[in-house]
């Protein structure tokens, strides 16, 4: 029984094609709200909520501009 083929050993060379589109896929396709993975970004009204919140703006302005964010 002749297992070496060529550069195939009983189909490894397939099976690391798979385990290498698999990985590329799990980097660039997974969904950016999964626990440990990528930040999302914060919506314009949390970032208003932290300028507030930090002091960088007065009541007044945060009423006004979150009114205009709703």
């Amino acid at each position: 029984m002749d297992m070496y083929n060529g550069y195939h050993f009983m189909g490894m060379h397939f099976v690391w094609w798979i385990i290498w589109m698999v990985l590329l896929f799990w980097i660039f396709a997974t969904p950016y709200d999964l626990p440990g993975q990528r930040a999302k970004k914060d919506t314009p009204l949390e970032l208003l909520k932290k300028r507030f919140a930090s002091g960088q703006i007065s009541k007044e302005t945060y009423l006004e501009d979150k009114k205009l964010l709703q």
